[in-house]
């Protein structure tokens, strides 16, 4: 999607937000958008950390080649 944006495409992206929201609003999204990203960050970590701990069966894992063999 996006590959190579550099220096001057960042700095148009940049002048077009703060054409947008003005200067003012600027602060409030940031940290809108930090806020989210920091709790998608503790959700995802809390996804991975309960699936760590719930295996799906009580039997131990059986690495794949063992269960080929049988």
């Amino acid at each position: 999607m996006l590959q190579n944006i550099g220096f001057p495409g960042l700095m148009l992206i940049l002048f077009v937000v703060l054409v947008l929201f003005g200067p003012s609003k600027l602060p409030e999204l940031g940290r809108a958008v930090g806020r989210t990203l920091h709790e998608f960050k503790n959700s995802a970590r809390d996804l991975v950390a309960e699936k760590g701990e719930q295996p799906d069966s009580k039997e131990p894992a059986e690495p794949l080649m063992e269960k080929a063999k049988a």
